[in-house]
């Protein structure tokens, strides 16, 4: 018997109350060898380990224009700087040096140094964002008074958004004072630490989203949002946040809610959400050719999805789990898409597909629109975490669903690979042992470039054109 045919009895025999038809596996297989994309790729930097202790656990990279430098970071708590051409890779700040006080918590897969941003005016003298740049980290230091709480009577960790300011924002390495914090958010369990911090790259000076940080949080963690945060809109967790990080007139005044967002005139919702229904929101992406928001939302047990995120948007956690109603972890296969108030995925998989291992995360994110790669031009390039698969479908696709998704394919002497097996042939050659999974990011350039991180061999690639 077919897992399909499988899943589909297992479907009908789970029919409870009137029309519930439960399933875990609500989508068909991703075409394997249907219009795939293959890539070529450079190794564009590598990432040195600490001291032999630790993997490099690449997680986040960003590109500061004002000085010319890339930045990556590793889960531990460590930045790495570098020129555009990935060389002079360097340490810019240890976030782990006891003189700063943050005591990063590193623990496990999912927790430490879970993102970074520079200040749209980092590198302009002059300015108020002059050198300053913000990291958002899981920290064992529980004593202090937080001020995002989930209501329920766990804390095993608090989450931290903190700003630092560098005096040369031109230095090789970090000289500034130790740093302020933004904002503590206790968090309940150890899993789903935060998501993204990012600043709207698309936003000059004078529109009314320049320098507005934009913040996901979590749903706090466990499985199926058991604290209800996802749609209480009087908590902050299971949320997109919008702030604006050199103000001071909000709740704790560390800084400031834009006037623009979409809550700010509603009693009964915080002033800080732009966006709600979120369960673990990795990775955000703006699309260069009309300015909306994307985020890659990893699922629960079953729907991995990429999905707008308009202002005052519910993608509808923990009700729904991407297209269908999220019921006791598996979604139910009648009446999908029947909420006019829930903004719905550009697309969608599910955790049964076979093209992919163990356990599933939707990652990336990126919307190319440059011609410097004519096979990915207007696509949106996303991938699953673990697995190393790549992915893309067209960029002005609305109907959601895994049926436009399609592979991209990494070129190699050897044929075409996967991430996952490049990054195995890496361990194979540096006398490590063979990763299963690769825990894959992407890095964005000055340029549009797309760079693909990982968790096992120190290595940043770089998609290049034939």
């Amino acid at each position: 018997m077919t897992r399909r045919v499988l899943a589909t009895l297992v479907s009908l025999i789970a029919v409870s109350g009137h029309s519930q038809q439960l399933s875990t596996d609500p989508f068909p297989p991703i075409e394997a060898n249907v219009d795939v994309i293959a890539v070529n790729y450079v190794d564009f930097a590598t990432i040195p380990n600490d001291d032999g202790q630790y993997a490099p656990r690449l997680m986040h990279m960003v590109t500061e224009s004002g000085t010319q430098r890339l930045y990556v970071s590793n889960m531990i708590g460590i930045l790495y700087g570098m020129g555009y051409d990935g060389q002079g890779v360097t340490p810019y700040l240890d976030l782990r040096e006891e003189k700063w006080g943050v005591r990063v918590m590193s623990a496990g897969n999912e927790r430490g140094l879970q993102s970074f941003v520079f200040h749209p005016q980092f590198g302009e003298t002059g300015t108020p964002g002059y050198g300053k740049f913000y990291t958002y980290v899981d920290s064992s230091n529980t004593d202090p008074e937080p001020d995002y709480v989930s209501g329920g009577d766990r804390r095993t960790h608090d989450l931290l958004l903190l700003e630092w300011t560098a005096a040369n924002a031109n230095a090789a390495t970090y000289d500034g004072a130790a740093p302020r914090e933004v904002f503590r958010a206790a968090q309940p369990f150890p899993n789903h630490n935060g998501g993204q911090i990012a600043f709207n790259p698309l936003s000059t000076a004078g529109d009314d989203d320049f320098g507005l940080l934009y913040v996901g949080l979590a749903d706090g963690g466990s499985g199926g949002d058991p604290l209800n945060v996802g749609q209480n809109m009087q908590n902050y967790f299971g949320k997109i946040l919008r702030i604006d990080p050199l103000g001071s007139d909000g709740p704790n005044g560390e800084y400031d809610i834009p006037a623009s967002n979409p809550f700010v005139d509603d009693d009964s919702v915080l002033d800080e959400i732009y966006a709600s229904g979120v369960r673990n929101p990795q990775r955000l992406a703006w699309d260069s050719a009309d300015g909306r928001l994307l985020l890659a939302d990893i699922g629960q047990n079953q729907v991995e999805e990429i999905t707008e995120v308009p202002a005052g948007g519910n993608l509808g956690w923990n009700v729904w789990e991407g297209s269908y109603r999220y019921v006791d972890r598996q979604v139910d296969l009648s009446n999908p898409r029947s909420d006019d108030s829930m903004v719905w995925p550009i697309a969608e998989y599910d955790h049964a597909d076979p093209l992919l291992v163990q356990q599933v995360a939707v990652s990336g994110l990126s919307v190319y629109r440059d011609d410097t790669i004519p096979a990915l031009q207007n696509k949106i390039v996303f991938g699953d975490n673990p697995s190393g698969e790549l992915f893309y479908v067209d960029a002005d696709l609305e109907n959601g669903g895994s049926e436009a998704i399609r592979r991209i394919l990494l070129k190699t002497a050897d044929g075409n690979k996967t991430l996952l097996q490049i990054v195995q042939a890496q361990n194979a050659e540096n006398g490590d042992n063979e990763a299963v999974r690769v825990d894959m990011r992407f890095g964005a350039g000055p340029n549009g470039e797309i760079f693909l991180l990982n968790k096992h061999d120190g290595v940043v690639r770089m998609l290049t054109p034939e």
